[in-house]
């Protein structure tokens, strides 16, 4: 079983790596043995990240990228591969709020600025990724979702905190299960799985930002499990998926919101 769940000699991308629900990702896969690049905008942070996790003895580099640049991905592919000779996960974590809005107040520009990241950088990360999968005749992309790809946003939980659901969010995390679907029906032969993670509301980010409001307080009510998901929560799921255990897992929304969607 070690060696089912072992990602020893794997090289794994994380985009977003550094933030809240990235860290708990890259320090599971990096302690299942994998070497972990974390990615963002901002590169200190991530080599920042990247230095405490190679404090523990794992391994772990922090690179700059830029998903609503382009030529920024196709330099960080490259030069990811340059660095090791290959890549075996593409964890596409990363999401940008930006331009997040209800529908009657977006504007074009608020839209695109979303998607700018949201998708048209989401699908050229996974087409440079692919081209260097296909070569090396394996690979695997892991998509974080959410319980907003799953269901309809259930708008009262947020009671009269003023918090809600924006529409570009709702649209994004449905996307990304149907481009899941896709990829792991059209590269299936090519030895390369797709994978989603749909994740319901974690903790340390609402509750740190917002603390015991109205929201949090609806929230566990509502879960089955009455509580928010934690840091361990998520790294069961991706290091799974990410390893030979799921050897025969493609094309799966793998649902991680304790409970919440079952209503």
């Amino acid at each position: 079983m070690e060696k089912l769940f072992s990602l020893t000699d794997n090289v794994v991308i994380v985009t977003g790596g550094a933030g809240y629900f990235g860290m708990p990702i890259c320090e599971a896969l990096a302690e299942a043995g994998a070497t972990v690049v974390l990615a963002s905008r901002n590169e200190s942070k991530c080599e920042a990240a990247a230095a405490t996790l190679r404090n523990r003895g794992l391994h772990a580099e922090g690179m700059g990228l830029d998903l609503s640049d382009g030529r920024s991905i196709q330099q960080f592919v490259d030069r990811v591969f340059d660095r090791f000779g290959r890549i075996d996960t593409l964890v596409n974590n990363a999401v940008s709020r930006d331009g997040y809005k209800d529908l009657e107040d977006l504007t074009e520009a608020d839209w695109n600025r979303a998607q700018a990241v949201n998708s048209t950088g989401l699908m050229l990360i996974t087409q440079a990724v692919i081209k260097v999968m296909r070569k090396q005749g394996s690979g695997n992309i892991i998509n974080i979702g959410s319980i907003q790809g799953v269901q309809g946003p259930h708008f009262p939980v947020y009671g009269h905190t003023g918090m809600t659901s924006p529409v570009n969010y709702t649209y994004d995390k449905w996307a990304i299960v149907g481009f899941t679907k896709w990829l792991a029906t059209f590269y299936g032969k090519y030895n390369i799985r797709a994978n989603c993670i749909s994740p319901g509301g974690y903790g340390p980010g609402v509750e740190l930002d917002f603390g015991d409001n109205e929201f949090v307080e609806n929230y566990k009510r509502l879960t089955p499990l009455g509580r928010f998901a934690d840091d361990k929560d998520i790294k069961g799921p991706v290091v799974f998926l990410a390893s030979t255990a799921a050897a025969y897992v493609t094309g799966h929304n793998l649902i991680v919101d304790g409970g919440w969607s079952s209503w």
